[in-house]
């Protein structure tokens, strides 16, 4: 603005306040799950179902006592870690489809490792073992890193085709290599009690791998919002070809984040053979992966939101085993509903997405 000669600047913030971008984050998180719940809603009214009663029951079920509760965070344990592991892939513009084989694998490794060293070496087989699985899962997603950032291999395709070669090998080695003598086909030896990961409200199965879990999904929130690794990450998923404009390295970038999402994958692997099984078997992964992808969908890639979501499933899951005790509803109403919860995540995102490129 000109006054008399003199300029005066005045800057004016362009940015929305932050209580409406968490106001859209929030509705942008809850709508999906609410329509999802509506779908739920007219699948029970067509089979003669209330649904405000099987609701409740859910949440009751869910949150309703400290066991329950318990119960839920268990269940949402491995959610963290396979959620934090696909978005930090996302966000970077990267869609890795893989995170499932690096649990199962390194689920394996610790399991193995668990039982395997001497007894004797106390508290430290535990964080060898999960040491171990970080590093045998991040391996495994190096590869389709490495091809899709010097190849150009899709890693759609290189990243799927891996989970049924990684769940091939884990059946091989846990039929042959591993095979338990004592405890039956397919599964391993039990883990050392040495090596099993505490209770935190014993007795129920809530262990302190939830813990590990949360520290990740914090080292995640550092990681996008405080480093430079974090923001090149972000800037090469918005815009690869600004960022190589910048002096960004794409492909290196592309590397670091599948290497990352091992890693992680790997250590919700271990806590969950360390932690809740104890031992390695076939369908040691009832699909973590790929729900932990719903929930990064679902979350737009946000720590807090990848918290509530693996929180959310985690209920789904646990209140879907107990209903079917107190009344006729199949476990499938709970797939029913998590599967709504991603194909209108999805759409929101396409939509998004769509809205932004034509800048309407």
């Amino acid at each position: 603005m000109v006054d008399g000669g003199s300029e005066n600047v005045v800057a004016i913030d362009a940015r929305p306040p932050r209580w409406t971008l968490a106001a859209e984050n929030a509705m942008r998180f809850s709508l999906p799950v609410l329509l999802a719940f509506l779908a739920g809603a007219v699948l029970l009214l067509a089979i003669g179902e209330n649904p405000v009663a099987i609701y409740q029951l859910m949440l009751s079920e869910g949150f309703g006592s400290e066991r329950r509760i318990a119960a839920t965070l268990s269940a949402s344990t491995p959610l963290l870690f396979t959620a934090v592991a696909t978005a930090v892939c996302f966000r970077s513009g990267v869609f890795n489809v893989g995170v499932d084989g690096a649990f199962v694998l390194g689920g394996l490794g610790a399991a193995v490792i668990g039982y395997a060293l001497p007894v004797a070496l106390g508290w430290t087989i535990a964080p060898l073992a999960i040491g171990s699985a970080m590093l045998i899962a991040a391996f495994w997603l190096w590869v389709p890193g490495v091809l899709l950032a010097k190849l150009e291999v899709d890693e759609v395709v290189s990243t799927l085709m891996l989970n049924f070669v990684a769940l091939g090998i884990s059946g091989f080695l846990v039929n042959s290599v591993f095979l338990s003598e004592t405890s039956g086909n397919n599964t391993t030896e039990t883990i050392h009690e040495v090596a099993e990961l505490s209770r935190l409200l014993p007795p129920s199965t809530l262990h302190s791998g939830f813990l590990l879990g949360l520290l990740c999904v914090l080292g995640y929130a550092f990681w996008t919002q405080r480093t430079p690794q974090g923001f090149e990450a972000a800037l090469v998923g918005f815009n690869n070809r600004f960022a190589r404009s910048v002096g960004i390295s794409v492909p290196g970038t592309i590397i670091l984040v599948m290497i990352i999402s091992g890693l992680v994958s790997g250590a919700g692997g271990a806590a969950h053979a360390l932690g809740q099984v104890h031992k390695f078997s076939d369908g040691f992964s009832a699909g973590y992966g790929f729900t932990g992808m719903a929930i990064a969908l679902l979350a737009r890639n946000s720590a807090i939101g990848i918290l509530l979501g693996a929180i959310l499933f985690g209920a789904l899951a646990s209140a879907g085993t107990t209903v079917q005790l107190f009344s006729d509803i199949p476990l499938d109403i709970v797939n029913v509903i998590e599967g709504t919860v991603m194909i209108f995540a999805v759409v929101e995102l396409g939509r998004l997405t769509l809205w932004r490129g034509t800048g309407q």
